[in-house]
């Protein structure tokens, strides 16, 4: 007769274990914190990179206002202040063209701390400019930079951590770049914008002492046949822990790079295919959404638009404000995606942030129509804009970064990734860039009302294109686009465990040639 414990046993047995899951080796167990912490240490020192970057991303919400007064330090036209608003951003996909082949050649850890050089030499510029010539120049020096940082900071997440800590990690890199944002309206109101500018130059020399400190990617180093760096690597990554630990885990990493690659021929026809050019429109259309839709020009242009509206506050203090509601929705969608699921907070966030511009064109309307005392109920105008901040990177803002990590085919995801990356840089940049007309064009309440079109019209293309992928393994969702099966639900929880295990098999994104051509 069995004994009652052997039947507990078995089917003990028959679970994986976390240990096993993670690449580590049956029988010495690391206790999860002790795992997490250096990985957390690693993707913090990477996003220091993504604040430097969010700072310049900001900037302009300090520069602009500074340059339209009478008395500027450096006289600028209407043209060159709309250059001002987009010339980074129109310039990041170039950037990301050498970005793949430079983090192929250097490495994602020193191609990172290559990226710093450049945001020192923008700063130092920045604060010298004397005329609109020297801003275009550290304009484009951050934008360039921008573009070539793209490569090694998408895949050094993933092939850094571990399969249940990446979904998370991935997602502080939008929080960091929000975070570098908000430091600039909150240098704004501080102090002169060339102040702001010597501050900002503390954050890349704090990023390049971090970068030292932690480890290069496992995976480019076995790449290179620096199979012993690559085990020191992962021994500091899972906890500072002995050889012995990893050895599991760094066979997996040996088995996927060593995998022969695949023919050019075969890679390019793979863009040709239903699987590619479906994700590929859906990731367009949600960039499109958050750049037209509004939040894009609001944040550039936050003290002039509070300017124009009489807001109750200093126009100062209610961009740092706005800021801050950006990084709260930021946050707030990162702890919450993972029980809403992606569809019902995108609609959410959609359809709020439209109604909040509607709201404030209506109020525009009726101010110029003089229907209104506008002294006494300043507030709301300036509140719904700040609604509208918080409701769009609560959702939005967030949801072309977060699919385009999971939606492609493997074999093109790295070059498809960095596609849609650049078509969101160039939508953003537009749309910066034709702000200032719009609005001599079709006064301010005009050009809410168009944000208001935008975004319900693009939250009701978004029901009918927008699968459910939260929850979902990566195999699962290639085979949504092949037409293999449908992903209409979300998955239940007694389907989580398998999709758990299937992306431990599958620990991090394989490489593909394609990626040394954006």
């Amino acid at each position: 007769m069995a004994q009652p414990g052997n039947n507990d046993t078995t089917s003990n047995d028959e679970k994986t274990s976390p240990a096993e899951l993670n690449g580590i080796s049956e029988g010495l167990t690391t206790s999860r914190l002790r795992q997490a912490f250096p990985q957390f240490c690693a993707v913090s020192a990477k996003n220091l990179l993504m604040l430097t970057f969010g700072s310049t991303l900001g900037f302009s919400t300090v520069l602009i206002p500074e340059l339209q007064k009478k008395n500027a330090e450096i006289p600028v036209t209407m043209e060159e202040l709309t250059w001002i608003s987009s010339l980074n951003l129109f310039l990041v996909p170039i950037g990301c063209f050498a970005s793949g082949p430079v983090s192929q050649f250097l490495g994602r850890k020193r191609t990172m701390m290559l990226t710093t050089i450049p945001f020192i030499a923008a700063w130092i510029i920045f604060y010298y400019a004397t005329t609109a010539e020297m801003l275009f120049i550290a304009l484009a020096m951050t934008g360039l930079t921008g573009g070539l940082l793209e490569a090694p900071v998408m895949t050094y997440v993933a092939e850094v951590t571990q399969p249940h800590l990446r979904g998370m990690l991935s997602a502080t890199s939008t929080m960091a770049v929000i975070l570098g944002i908000f430091t600039q309206m909150l240098g704004g109101k501080l102090g002169n914008w060339r102040i702001v500018t010597m501050i900002n130059l503390i954050y890349p020399l704090i990023c390049l002492v971090a970068l030292c400190l932690v480890p290069e990617s496992p995976y480019w180093l076995v790449a290179k046949g620096r199979q012993r760096e690559a085990e020191r690597a992962l021994c500091w990554l899972r906890g500072w822990v002995s050889p012995i630990h990893v050895q599991s885990e760094l066979r997996i990493i040996c088995q996927d790079v060593q995998k022969p690659a695949e023919s050019k021929e075969k890679i390019w026809k793979s863009f040709g295919k239903r699987t590619f050019y479906v994700p590929f429109l859906l990731v367009s259309s949600a960039f499109c959404i958050g750049a037209f839709g509004g939040t894009s020009t609001l944040q550039t242009y936050a003290v002039l638009i509070f300017d124009s509206l009489d807001a109750p506050l200093d126009k100062y203090t209610a961009a740092v404000f706005l800021g801050l509601a950006e990084l709260v929705g930021t946050l707030l969608s990162v702890c919450a995606i993972h029980f809403t699921g992606k569809r019902l907070l995108t609609f959410l966030s959609v359809g709020g942030t439209g109604m909040c511009f509607c709201l404030v064109a209506v109020y525009g309307y009726l101010t110029e129509a003089d229907m209104i005392n506008t002294e006494s109920i300043s507030w709301i105008p300036m509140t719904l804009l700040i609604g509208a901040a918080f409701l769009s990177h609560a959702g939005i803002r967030l949801l072309p970064w977060v699919l385009a990590g999971e939606v492609f085919p493997v074999k093109v995801r790295s070059s498809a990734t960095g596609m849609a990356g650049s078509i969101g840089y160039i939508f953003n940049s537009i749309a910066n860039k034709v702000y200032l007309y719009m609005v001599n064009g079709m006064s301010l309440p005009g050009t809410f009302l168009f944000y208001t079109l935008i975004n319900f019209a693009g939250g009701a293309l978004l029901y009918f294109i927008l699968p459910e992928t939260e929850g979902r393994s990566l195999k699962e969702i290639e085979e949504h686009y092949a037409g293999i099966q449908s992903l209409k639900t979300r998955p239940k929880k007694e389907e989580l465990a398998f999709k758990e295990k299937w992306a431990a098999s599958n620990p991090a994104i394989i490489y593909d040639d394609t990626e040394s051509k954006l």
